[in-house]
């Protein structure tokens, strides 16, 4: 007859706690864990920190990290020539490139990444053949492919539809399919001419056909999108978030606190280039007037009750996998969030906009112990998650 396993239930006594809601820092705080499932979280006295719990207590406890875009192909190296090179690789060469970046991610608590595409559909294709048998604890959705139009920006992450082909027959007829649809509507942000904005690569009919095609198979469409007008077609035709969203305005920003669309700002971008171009330089000038711009827009959509996730856009010139999620989370505490609330827009906002919040992205009670634990309070954050000293994949410490 067979005998069922014991339980296995482990105790840890955490100086702080940040659940993920938004909520208070909690402090002193006993996180009782059973088979890797959060089952108690209760304030604790020194008698209950006895030898039998973890101690925690010099640190502060927070859910997994997401990463709500990233592009696992690049790396956020400076050396330009690395950079150009990186853009022509075989599926052999990004292999490794890939492996490194998730392993980074890992180590600095990041549980779930969102991929915003590449030109060759490495991303995903690495997911499949490769992931399952490296059993990283990690999440990893994948856009594989990105669509642009044809003559626009785009090339460097994805493809444009065939000649004759819409926007939606080209999403309809894919034969690899992906776990969600990125869509390019603009350009990248000028670096020499402040708030310039490009035309929108797809009229709002045509998005709308894409997003019900793409609903057909489940999937949620990202949106590539700086200015008004790009930014507001995306909104209308039902995407399901928009990415970047430089100069979009304060009625996009409405538009998306009434439809509740995630946006997914990625000011660090900006952050990268101002410390990587040429100081002084009219780049590194424009870089930092269009960081400040963005910054002001993150405020103003946490008044407005914007929904928002982190996401670092990491590959771009000085934007690191793994440790850039800490500067994206400092950038939304300097445009006015507080650290429990830029924690949240970093686990429990990401995880619900991939689909995963019953996986990640909050510490209470019934959800798995997936976390991270820094050393020193909550002042010490986000600078600390540069450094974790002890990362949990369903109460396993990794």
């Amino acid at each position: 007859m067979a005998t069922s396993r014991p339980d296995k239930i482990v105790n840890l006594f955490c100086g702080s706690l940040i659940d993920g809601s938004g909520g208070p820092v909690r402090e002193r705080v006993l996180l009782s864990i059973c088979n890797g499932i959060i089952k108690d979280i209760r304030e604790a006295s020194g008698a209950v920190a006895s030898s039998k719990s973890a101690d925690f207590r010099d640190c502060t406890v927070l859910p997994g990290l997401v990463d709500c875009h990233v592009h696992l192909f690049m790396s956020g190296t400076p050396d330009l020539s690395v950079r150009e090179k990186q853009l022509n690789y075989s599926f052999r060469e990004v292999r490794p490139i890939i492996a490194r970046h998730l392993d980074s991610h890992l180590r600095h608590g990041v549980m779930a990444v969102r991929d915003g595409g590449d030109y060759g559909g490495f991303a995903l294709r690495y997911k499949r053949e490769v992931m399952d048998l490296a059993l990283k604890p990690i999440v990893v959705h994948c856009a594989g492919q990105a669509w642009h139009a044809p003559g626009r920006y785009g090339k460097l992450i994805g493809k444009h539809p065939a000649s004759g082909e819409t926007l939606s027959e080209a999403i309809g007829s894919m034969q690899d399919r992906p776990d969600h649809i990125k869509i390019v509507n603009s350009g990248i942000n000028s670096l020499t001419v402040f708030g310039r904005e490009t035309a929108p690569q797809f009229t709002r009919r045509e998005l709308t056909d894409a997003v019900r095609t793409s609903g057909k198979s489940g999937l949620k469409i990202m949106v590539h999108a700086n200015g008004r007008l790009p930014v507001e077609t995306a909104i209308l035709s039902g995407c399901h978030s928009i990415e970047h969203g430089f100069f979009m305005q304060e009625k996009n920003l409405r538009l998306l606190a009434d439809r509740r669309i995630y946006w997914v700002p990625t000011a660090g971008t900006m952050k990268g280039y101002t410390e990587h171009v040429e100081k002084g330089s009219r780049e590194a000038v424009v870089a930092s007037r269009n960081l400040d711009h963005q910054l002001d827009q993150m405020s103003l959509a946490r008044k407005l009750g914007v929904p928002m996730a982190a996401g670092t856009d990491c590959g771009s010139l000085g934007v690191h996998h793994g440790p850039s999620i800490s500067e994206e989370i400092r950038l939304f505490i300097e445009a006015g969030f507080t650290l429990p609330e830029a924690i949240r827009c970093a686990s429990f906002n990401g995880a619900q906009l991939l689909g995963v919040d019953h996986e990640i992205g909050q510490l209470r009670i019934g959800m798995p112990a997936t976390m991270i634990a820094v050393k020193g309070g909550p002042s010490a954050l986000p600078e600390s998650l540069k450094k974790p000293f002890a990362v949990f994949y369903m109460g396993h410490r990794i």
